[in-house]
Formats: C-alpha cells, structure tokens, sequence
C-alpha cells in the first residue's frame, strides 16, 4: 500500500560533500552526521523512507533493538527521533539517489540500505549494488515495479497468472475491443507502475472497458506516470485471494506469513480491507501458494530480502497477481511477531545485515488487521466510537493515518487507508470477528456534518 505523496523536484541535498570536497577534507560530513561516531563495532543502515510513509517508526523502533546506527534517506528533509543523521534525495530518481548514497558512503561507511516502501526499492538496489552490500540485482527490482516487465517474465517462465496484453496509449478503441477478446472478459485494467490498488478497474463490457482505460490514464498521469506509459489489461481471476510475507536468502523463499482476505475482491475496485493469518486455506491450496510464490521470485531473479506477493487461489492452483520486492505495506506489519517478540521490521534488519535470528515462528496463534476504507470522499471532521472498537475483545490497537482536516479520497484514484485496527486471538475466525465488530463501532463524518456513508468491510 503506497501512500499519496507529494511529488518533488529531484535535487539532492547540498549536505553531500563531492568527491573532490572529500579529497580535500576528510573531515566533512553528510547531514547531520559526524563520521568519527561511527564505529565499526555498531552496524550502519540508510533507511530510504517516502514522506508520507507510515512506517519509519516500526524500523527505528527495530533499529533501536538491534543497536543499530540509522540514517534517514528521504526527498524531504527529515531527521526522526531515534535516527543518527538524515540525507535528503529524490526516490524518484533512482541514479541520482545511488549517486548520493555512494557519496555518503564515502563519507560514512554503511552496512545496508533498505527501503521501507516501493518508491525507494531500485535506489537501494542500485546503491547497494555498488557498494557490494546485500541485496536485489537492479533489474529484478525494476521487473517488479513495473507490471508489465513483470507480467512478460513471468509468462517466459510459465507461472501461473492472469492472461494479459498491452495498451498502447495511441491505441483506439478497435484495439481495446481486440484486447479484452484475447484476455477475456470481465478483465482488469490497471497503470503498470501504480501501487496500493490505484487506478486499478474491472470491467465486465467493452464498453466499461473503454471507460476504464480513460479514467486508468488519468488517474496514473495525476500520479506521476508519463503520458507514454501502456496500460495492462488483465484477465479476472476468481476466487479468493491471499497475501504472503517472506523474505529471500540467495534465492531461497522463507515464507513468514500466508494472510487471507477475508473480504471477496470482486470490483469494481480493489479496496482491501481485512488481512487474517493463519491462513484457513487446506493444505494443497498452500503448498500451490507457496511454490507459486517462489517460482515467481526466481522468474524475476529476485535473490534477497523482503517479498510481499498477492495470489488468487482456486481449485488447488495458484495464480499470481503482484510480487513486490518489499514487505507488506501501511501499519500492517504490526500483526506480525516473531520468537520472543521480534518484529518484522527486526527480521529485514537483521537479514540485511547478515545477523542470525533465534526463530521465524509466529508468536500468535492469529492475528489479523482491518484496513479503515474511505467509502466517500471529503474533508474528514472526526472519526467517532474508537473507545467503543478498542473495547471489542481481540482488539489489540487502532491506529488513524489521516488526520481530520485532510482530505479523504477513496480508490480508484486514492491509494491510502484511513487507518488500521490490530486484532489478536486463538483462531483465525475469532480474529476476523473481532475487526468486523470494531468496523461496526466506528463512525467515520466529514466536515459539516456530513456522515461518510461507511461501508461494511467486504460490501
């Protein structure tokens, strides 16, 4: 789940000495960091953090653990408490952002670089390339950004997936209605670079079809994408969906946490809401979903690190719908814990830095999140009935991302959550339970009174 950033102009930030300022003086620092702090008994990591990420206070909180030094790399100014230093780069501009971290580098040694989000996934490729740090080969990461790179390799090497095509953005309407006949229909239209499930739109006529691809290209253009970019029709698979957590050592696929998806995802947008693990699915279904999803890292040659894959299942088969190079997105992390209390965010930490973990267990017999919907748009006043939710037994925590005075835009053309609820329990139905009451208590108004017409999660 990507957040709605802002988009920013691509200069780094002048607190970078140039090779030829650091020849000079050995004693210039980046930021506000002073080289002569680090040493090389505590491990340094750069975290790449959008601004408008959830979830730099979950990493720190891990770094803080592990004793760890942390920079924060960001395309705005940003010192976070608990971070050394921070370096202001353009995420956007994944050359640029390596450049300056290998000068950083030059300066302050580092041990890693993570990103924390999708926006800054090829940087710490790149950069970690060059320094010879542990991570992605580049190019994987850029296959699983872009849905069609993505969709073209996994097709070479035969994983299951929805059947796709191309939409040039000259293309007229003759050849959509070409498209949708070749991958079937209902289809799916969707940006190739958007995340969180913008822009993303069923179709069950040719004639929704064409609707869809124009507002698809706008919202992605709003977005950021060049006008240039295709867009990819899709197939639509039923059945239901699942998400799977796991991280990579040299290739290999640990598989930390299948969630499901309580809620059907059946259009026309695709709003996730409740996220319950342990998976309920039998035991062929998740073998097919765990295969799946390694086959699908290795088509990509994705080798190390954090994977979050999303996969419709049906009659004992699986079918692959996103693999990104990340961990799971917004707050929703949180569910997750590990041995004696590690979170996910320790884990990646730890990978990156090469560092043994006691165990990969799950510490809860099940967890589960409800991520908050935006049933209508509008400014938000208040969300009303939080003391009431938290008192629903399994509920753990609520969390609101959007504070009142900000505007509330539901997908296709919003791509954040209002907020997130955490739910703990013995089993996965009572888990689900739990955030379904807590959604009844909530009572989300825009301003002037004007009540959010909030939908039943799954309606």
């Amino acid at each position: 789940m990507a957040s709605d950033r802002p988009r920013h102009n691509c200069e780094t930030s002048g607190s970078v000495p140039s090779a030829e300022e650091r020849g000079r003086d050995s004693s210039s620092t980046a930021g506000k960091l002073d080289p002569t702090r680090h040493h090389r008994d505590v491990d340094r990591v750069l975290l790449l953090v959008p601004s408008a990420s959830y979830r730099a206070s979950d990493f720190l909180d891990a770094a803080r653990a592990l004793e760890l030094q942390v920079i924060i790399g960001c395309n705005e100014a940003l010192l976070l408490t608990g971070a050394s230093g921070s370096l202001q780069i353009c995420l956007d501009d994944p050359d640029s952002a390596a450049e300056a971290i290998v000068a950083l580098d030059g300066v302050t040694p580092l041990d890693a670089v993570l990103a924390v989000d999708d926006q800054g996934t090829l940087a710490a490729a790149r950069a970690s390339e060059r320094l010879g740090l542990r991570g992605n080969p580049p190019d994987a990461v850029a296959a699983s950004r872009d849905k069609l790179r993505m969709r073209t390799l996994l097709s070479a090497a035969e994983i299951s997936q929805p059947a796709f095509a191309a939409l040039s953005p000259t293309a007229e309407d003759a050849e959509l209605t070409r498209l949708a006949a070749l991958v079937g229909l209902p289809c799916v239209v969707k940006p190739t670079s958007l995340s969180a499930s913008q822009g993303v739109i069923r179709a069950d006529t040719v004639a929704e079809a064409l609707a869809a691809v124009g507002r698809a290209r706008s919202i992605a253009v709003k977005a950021g994408a060049s006008p240039d970019q295709p867009l990819l029709v899709e197939e639509f698979v039923h059945g239901p969906e699942v998400a799977v957590e796991g991280v990579l050592t040299n290739g290999e696929l640990s598989v930390l946490a299948v969630f499901d998806k309580p809620d059907p995802l059946e259009g026309p947008f695709f709003e996730e809401t409740l996220y319950v693990t342990p998976s309920r699915l039998g035991a062929t279904e998740l073998r097919a979903v765990t295969t799946t999803t390694q086959a699908a890292t290795r088509a990509l040659n994705l080798r190390e690190g954090p994977v979050h894959a999303e996969l419709r299942v049906r009659g004992g088969r699986a079918w692959v719908i996103e693999v990104a190079a990340r961990s799971i997105g917004g707050l929703c992390s949180r569910t997750l814990e590990f041995g004696t209390g590690m979170s996910l965010e320790y884990l990646i930490l730890a990978h990156a830095l090469g560092r043994p973990v006691d165990s990969l267990r799950r510490a809860h017999a099940a967890a589960g999140v409800l991520m908050l919907p935006i049933g209508a748009g509008g400014i938000l006043a208040e969300v009303a009935g939080r003391e009431r939710a938290l008192a629903v037994p399994g509920i753990v925590g609520i969390e609101l991302t959007i504070a009142p005075g900000r505007m509330l835009v539901p997908l296709p053309e919003g791509n954040r959550y209002l907020g997130f609820v955490f739910a703990r329990g013995d089993r996965p139905e009572y888990v689900e339970a739990a955030l379904r009451a807590a959604l009844a208590e909530l009572d989300v108004r825009l301003e002037r009174g004007r009540p959010v017409r909030q939908r039943a999660a799954g309606r």
